[in-house]
């Protein structure tokens, strides 16, 4: 059985920085394309970022770009998103996600395991 979890979270003030770690077992690690999904109170869940199972392809969204970083360590089976610059907006619970294929994940945005959440709160 996979396992996602994630830490890392917690209270920041605008224009700080968080890292977010996602570790994941029960399976190899790098079989495993990876992603990072928020959802803010009463929002749906969006994607924020991904990464393939090599660490050679990312893909964010817009509102993120040039200051989230997603990137791997397989040989610690964890999965970061560094967070700089970081706005009241960006305040969300923010999961990970794992999908076998890349492509699929950013086509369907819809991983086949789930992390439980870790929260982040960006105070103005």
């Amino acid at each position: 059985q996979v396992q996602l979890g994630e830490s890392g979270g917690g209270l920041v003030q605008a224009g700080g920085s968080l890292r977010l770690s996602c570790t994941v077992s029960g399976r190899t690690f790098s079989n495993f394309a990876m992603a990072w999904f928020r959802q803010a109170p009463g929002k749906e869940r969006e994607f924020v970022a991904a990464i393939s199972w090599s660490g050679g392809s990312t893909n964010y969204t817009n509102s993120v770009k040039g200051r989230f970083t997603i990137s791997r360590d397989n040989a610690k089976s964890t999965v970061y998103l560094q967070m700089n610059s970081l706005k009241p907006e960006d305040t969300a619970v923010y999961y990970c996600g794992a999908r076998w294929d890349y492509d699929l994940l950013l086509l369907y945005q819809t991983p086949n395991f789930w992390g439980q959440g870790t929260q982040v709160t960006v105070s103005s």
